[in-house]
């Protein structure tokens, strides 16, 4: 059906006239019938006569329920009665609702009793909509009804959710396999139930006003879904809307950022120790094959360059300006910034919001609108554009160029991502910082490094969104092409806030930030070093082509910790087929293991590696191999990674391109073993079972959201 925005709005109205912001049941079931939203039959009773008179019209046992303003949690004030069938009850009924309503809220304004047709016994589940501060309007659904906010088993989506999308809600929740139907009870209609979810999301959507929607409970049955409940909030304090910029306007700008000609350094000294010596020295030192112009006004040449007074006195365009100036001198100097026309502004100082002064960032940003500069910062480390051998960061160079784009939002963490490249030689095409995001952000970097021909996969830390729905759009066109994995600080739960709903309660920030970026097809990392990994692995494994996993280890110990470790990443172990358990088999020592894992046992030779490794590699069947080795004299490492290594670029040269990774147990040589074997196309880590599976789980997991995999079918 299509929904009677008139008739909501009519409500709202209403609603917003009383200077209220909770509807009462009757208003709530007037939206629900406007939106198709299924609840059951029931009426207003102004008096107990009426009450009975609804009671005998509507048949069965009923419901009665206070319908005041001034009470939404109804049950606390004793305000619920249920399993009526005769007058008496009734009536006996509506005056203990009564007086509990008196005695729990006295000034409260009690409208009448609403009598509700009692729902049969089903599922009881939570249908909900909240308004969250960075991502907007999300849809929920938990299991539960009113133990809901003790078992916290909810999803969350962004809203409007698709049919698809609400019927995929119903297997995110850890319970889901009780709608499915368990011992012996008969499972729910899912598809009434995704028609909640759906009406719900359409609902928040068109009216922007609407703050939560509940839900509670919803009774799901073989036959259908209806809601035994239903409580809208409304707030019209709607944030002032965020400044927009198209796609073309965001990479032309980010091209000129990271592709930049020249590059003016406002502060430049000719002063060790000083910000501005640092960042002109990163720039010479590095290569930059564009202008490098120094900018002070109490300097003539700065590292042999002629320097200028004045941005204003230099000659020619000029891409981006670096900042190396006290925060209170930046608005006059971005001024002139403006009236030269530099398209970017890269504000290395501190000193801004993050210290309380925020008027100051507002000036400085305010600025750059009036002038349309693009600002990078403030206090940020400043950024590295490998491919352009530029270095515009007062910290320590770095040149090795790859594949891997990095952001962090603190400089420590940006540090820790430059020690980690240059300790495993990643090559990065950029590490960019973004510290207080007056401007730039996320989603404009992701934006970029989603075209960028140089980028195989972006890795980015955040500890929040300015505009997550802006973040979601620009992931959902880059995972297609290539990963993005991101590392969100701040998991604990925002949750304890006051809210007028079950589901206001429930959208703690980090569950809400976990259900959408999954939703956008982003990799969430759990750690720093975990990020980093996967934006090391992920470019080097090839993407797998179905989900048969096969181990094929040297030690049974070994086997069961990487079984494990494919179950804790949803990967599946491949149910080997008889005639290949035979092929496997005659390599394998008569009293190693054949099945899945394959247990070649310790003691043999490099060609049972060689072999097994060989025949998982050729086997079609097989996806993808992981490799679990264990020192012996019998075959050392260097030599388990040579054998491995040349095995794996033998099928590579035949075509044969599957994700292979290994973890290496034993003495201090298999370090070098597992690099080797890294720089040789195989995901290899010393003394973990877990590293290597996560990070072959990561590919997995992007392949799907990619759409290069099926999801796995819910069962």
């Amino acid at each position: 059906m299509e929904p009677d925005r008139a008739a909501v709005a009519a409500v709202l109205d209403q609603v917003r006239a009383g200077g209220r912001t909770a509807l009462t049941a009757p208003e709530g079931k007037r939206i629900a019938d406007a939106y198709g939203i299924a609840t059951p039959a029931e009426g207003l009773a102004a008096d107990v006569d009426e009450a009975v008179a609804l009671a005998d019209r509507i048949g069965g046992e009923v419901v009665l329920k206070v319908v005041s303003p001034d009470i939404l949690h109804k049950s606390e004030a004793g305000g619920v009665v249920t399993g009526l069938r005769t007058a008496a009850q009734v009536r006996a009924a509506f005056h203990r609702i009564c007086e509990n309503a008196r005695a729990y809220a006295p000034q409260a304004r009690i409208e009448g009793i609403q009598v509700q047709q009692m729902l049969p016994p089903g599922q009881e589940v939570i249908v909900g909509a909240v308004t969250d501060p960075t991502f907007g309007k999300v849809v929920a659904f938990g299991l539960g009804g009113v133990l809901v906010e003790v078992i916290r088993d909810v999803t969350f989506r962004l809203a409007p959710v698709t049919a698809d999308e609400a019927l995929a809600m119903l297997d995110s929740v850890k319970a889901a396999e009780v709608l499915r139907g368990v011992r012996g009870a008969p499972p729910v209609d899912r598809w009434a139930l995704a028609e909640q979810l759906r009406r719900v999301s359409r609902l928040v959507s068109d009216f922007p006003e609407i703050a939560e929607v509940d839900l509670n409970p919803v009774i799901a049955t073989p036959e259908g879904a209806v809601a035994a409940d239903i409580r809208v909030i409304l707030d019209d304090h709607q944030p002032p809307p965020r400044p927009r910029f198209t796609r073309e306007e965001i990479l032309a700008s980010m091209d000129r950022l990271m592709k930049p000609r020249s590059v003016a350094v406002i502060g430049a000294s000719n002063e060790d120790g000083k910000i501005g010596n640092s960042v002109m020295k990163n720039l010479v030192n590095g290569g930059f094959a564009g202008d490098i112009l120094p900018v002070n006004p109490k300097a003539d040449d700065i590292l042999g360059r002629k320097a200028y007074r004045s941005v204003l006195d230099v000659p020619g365009e000029v891409d981006v300006a670096v900042f190396a100036i006290p925060a209170r001198l930046v608005a006059r100097a971005l001024r002139e910034v403006g009236r030269k026309g530099i398209p970017n502004a890269v504000l290395i100082p501190s000193g801004f919001a993050e210290t309380g002064e925020q008027a100051l960032q507002d000036e400085v940003t305010a600025i750059a609108r009036e002038y349309g500069i693009r600002l990078l910062g403030p206090n940020i480390y400043g950024y590295y554009s490998t491919w352009q051998d530029l270095c515009a960061t007062f910290c320590t160079p770095y040149d090795v160029k790859g594949g891997v784009a990095l952001t962090s939002q603190s400089g420590g963490i940006g540090m820790a991502i430059l020690g980690f490249a240059r300790t495993t030689g990643t090559g990065v095409s950029a590490i960019v910082g973004l510290g207080n995001k007056s401007d730039l952000d996320e989603d404009d970097l992701l934006t970029y490094f989603g075209e960028d021909p140089h980028t195989e996969c972006v890795a980015m830390h955040l500890e929040d969104l300015k505009d997550g729905r802006a973040f979601v759009a620009a992931a959902r066109a880059t995972v297609p092409k290539k990963p993005v994995v991101v590392l969100k600080a701040g998991r604990t739960s925002a949750g304890a806030r006051a809210a007028g709903s079950h589901t206001g309660a429930l959208a703690g920030d980090d569950k809400v930030y976990d259900d959408i970026l999954r939703q956008a097809g982003v990799i969430r990392a759990p750690g720093l070093r975990d990020m980093l990994e996967y934006a090391r692995a992920l470019p080097v494994l090839p993407t797998p082509k179905g989900d048969n996993v096969v181990i094929i280890t040297g030690a049974g110990g070994s086997g069961v910790l990487l079984s494990d470790a494919c179950a804790d990443n949803g990967l599946d172990l491949m149910e080997i087929p008889p005639d290949l358990d035979a092929a496997f088999r005659a390599f394998i020592p008569p009293f190693g293991a054949a099945g899945n894992p394959i247990d070649i046992t310790g003691g043999e030779p490099p060609a049972t590696y060689e072999a097994t490794i060989r025949l998982g590699l050729e086997d079609p069947r097989i996806h993808a191999l992981v490799l679990g080795y264990w020192h012996t004299i019998v075959t050392p490492p260097m030599v388990f990674a040579e054998v491995t290594a040349r095995v794996v670029a033998q099928a590579r040269a035949k075509g044969i391109e599957k994700p292979v990774v290994a973890s290496l147990a034993g003495d201090t040589e298999v370090e070098a073993a597992a690099a080797y074997l890294f720089d040789h196309g195989v995901v290899a880590y010393p003394y973990t079972t877990e590293a290597p599976v996560a990070a072959l789980g990561a590919k997995y997991r992007w392949a799907r959201a990619a759409g290069l995999l099926p999801t796995p079918s819910a069962h």
